[in-house]
């Protein structure tokens, strides 16, 4: 099994949903495939979103909603 993560793209803050109203792109145990969304950042009042360049399911989140992030920073685990 090998583990693969997805790295913040820019410092900021994540979230895990689009909307405090929404629910959370994805959770532990759901299948991700390469170009999905799995959270965005804040910068600045702009937010972008965060895909997947690697495939697999999400083991944990290595990171809480709200934090802040650094660029390059490990979001989420992925196994095969």
């Amino acid at each position: 099994m090998t583990n693969k993560q997805v790295l913040s793209p820019l410092p900021g803050t994540f979230y895990r949903k689009p909307t405090p109203d929404d629910p959370v792109y994805k959770t532990e145990g759901d299948s991700v495939a390469v170009g999905d969304v799995v959270g965005l950042v804040e910068v600045m009042k702009s937010f972008h979103e965060v895909t997947s360049d690697v495939s697999g399911t999400i083991s944990s989140f290595l990171i809480e909603n709200e934090d802040a992030v650094m660029a390059g920073q490990p979001i989420l685990e992925l196994s095969d």
